[in-house]
This record gives C-alpha cells, structure tokens and sequence, in this order.
C-alpha cells in the first residue's frame, strides 16, 4: 500500500511538473505572438515627421522580427481620444507600448495604469511628467529651442517685433522649445518678443488664420518663430499670401516638402530639423530590449541640426531633409 500511494504522489508531481513547463512554455509563445503597440501623437499621414518616424519604426520591427502595431488619434489635439486607445491596448495586453504622448500631464494617469498593469512603456518624442517610461528617445527640446532662438537672434536685430507661434499648450515638447527660444532671445537681449504665446493645436489650418490676423493687427512685426512642422506651414502660407516674405524673418521646425520648398525660395530663413528615422527605429529598438530582459537607457538624445538656405545641399543635410530617399 505504501508503494502505491508513493507511486500516487509521484505521477500527481509529475503531472504538476509537466503542467508548469506546458503553462510555462504557453504564455512564452503567447508573449512571443503579441505585438508592439506603437501610438503617436497622430496618424494623419498629410505629416512628413509622422511618416518618417513610423518608418523608422517599422524597419526596427522588420530587423528585430517583430509585430508592431500603429494605433492613433486623426488630430494630435485629440487627447482623450489617444487616452482611450491607451485603455484599450492595455485590455489587449501587448508585449509593450511605444507612446508619443500628447499631453505632458494629462497622459500620466493612463501611463502609469500602462505600468502598473506590467506592460513595458517606451516613450517618444514628447515625455510624461514623473519620468513613468522605461526609457525616453527624443530630441533634446530645450537645446533645440536654443538654436531656434540663436538663428532668429542672427536674423533680426534687437529691437524689432518678435512673435512665437506653438502648437499644443499641454505637451511637454512645445513647453521645452519655447523655453529654450525664449531664453536664448533674451539673453541676446532682444527686447521686442512678444509676451503672448500663440498655440495652433498643431493645425496647418489655424497657424494660417492665427499668423495671417497677427500679420494684419501688427504690420510692424519682423520675426516669427513656429515650434513644428504644421505651424510653420501654415505661418509660411500666411506670410507668403501677404506679400511678407523678404521683409520677414523666419524660423521653423521639421522638414516637410512643403517648408523645403519655402525655406528654397525665402520665406523661410531657418528650420530646426530632428531626426524622427532615428527616433522611431530607437524607440522600438529599446521596446525589444525591455521586453527581452536587457537594460535599457533612461534617455536616448536624438539630436536636431538647423538647416538654412546655405547649408541645405550639403551631403549629410540632405540625408536629413529627405530621409526617404537616404535610408
């Protein structure tokens, strides 16, 4: 009898063990077979800076061999739309989530459910306050606001009327250029800088009407400093349709096809362009490591270089400018 029951406890263990390794080896392949969620801040695919940081992704996915998925909200304003979509891939538990996050406050509480659900979060582009993502890949905001303001102060003289066009009041990318134009203007000390910052959701549409009645209401003023790629288009479409091109200076951010083209023929003087290939190719470059059990920076500088009519043909400028063809 006492065989038996030996003989008994030995196949329940045995059967336990089997049943781990078969549970064990389940959710493995289970993990294996999830993607990685991707949410920008927007998948409107009229934005070149959009566009080529998903590129960036998806060549990171296809060397790494893994599933990535793009979820987003049509306009970068849509906050709490870009909040449910959050709600959502967390139900779905993915392997991790890649997150443009497009309010530097009001994404936190959904950020840190990401976390406590165990999800690995990855952010791009614009952080989150209280550094919730394991590790941050983004253009050094702040710096490149300082060469938005360097250029600018290189453009107009001292006393001359200066206005800055943003785009979303709550992301923390708008937050730190502004700060980084703001306070290299001052400390050239430019004295004419508009106090008002003027914010346009980040809509070619509304920077057009916001700069064109600036332009009407204040005819005097030489300089504009737009903090993204929508905004400076539709600042330059304004400035271009009043006839205040040559006797108004310009600095931008990005490089679409459209400000190439205004920044050839004068109406832009000087772009801030970043590097969102690279960002997006780090971004799910870090996801995979996470999620594979190795260490991962905190934070990943991707860099930004100003481009102007003069510099724009060089070699590695035009890599920059058109990285569809360079990569």
């Amino acid at each position: 009898m006492r065989k038996i029951a030996i003989g008994g406890i030995a196949a329940v263990l045995l059967a336990a063990v089997v049943g781990a390794v078969y549970l064990t080896f389940f959710h493995s392949w289970a993990d294996k077979s999830k993607p990685i969620v991707f949410v920008p801040k927007t998948v409107d695919g009229r934005i070149d800076f959009w566009q080529v940081l998903g590129q960036g992704v998806y060549l990171a996915a296809k060397e790494f061999g893994e599933e990535v998925q793009t979820v987003g909200a049509i306009a970068e304003s849509d906050i709490e739309g870009q909040i449910a979509l959050l709600e959502k891939a967390i139900a779905e538990r993915p392997k991790a989530i890649v997150l443009a996050a497009s309010d530097y406050n009001l994404t936190v509480p959904i950020a840190t459910k990401i976390r406590d659900a165990g999800i690995p979060l990855i952010t791009v582009d614009s952080g989150l306050n209280g550094g919730i993502s394991r590790s941050f890949i983004a253009t050094d905001n702040y710096k490149a606001g300082r060469q938005a303001g360097e250029a600018m102060a290189n453009l107009a003289t001292r006393d001359e009327p200066i206005a800055v066009v943003s785009f979303m009041k709550g992301s923390k990318t708008a937050m730190e250029r502004e700060s980084g134009v703001r306070d290299r203007m001052k400390e050239a000390g430019m004295s004419a800088v508009d106090e008002t910052t003027y914010y346009s959701e980040s809509s070619v549409e509304k920077a057009y009407e916001i700069v064109k009645q600036l332009l009407l209401d204040k005819p005097d003023l030489r300089g504009l400093v737009c903090l993204n790629e929508m905004t400076t288009v539709g600042a330059a479409r304004a400035v271009k349709e009043l006839g205040f091109d040559g006797r108004l200076k310009m600095v931008g951010f990005d490089s679409s096809t459209e400000e190439i083209t205004y920044l050839e023929e004068g109406v832009i003087q000087a772009i801030v362009v970043q590097k969102p290939f690279n960002m997006g190719y780090l971004a799910i470059r870090a996801a995979v490591d996470v999620t594979r059990g190795r260490k991962v920076e905190p934070l990943i500088d991707t860099g930004s270089e100003l481009i102007t009519k003069e510099n724009m043909y060089t070699k590695e400028n035009q890599k920059l400018l058109f990285p569809f063809d360079a990569q």
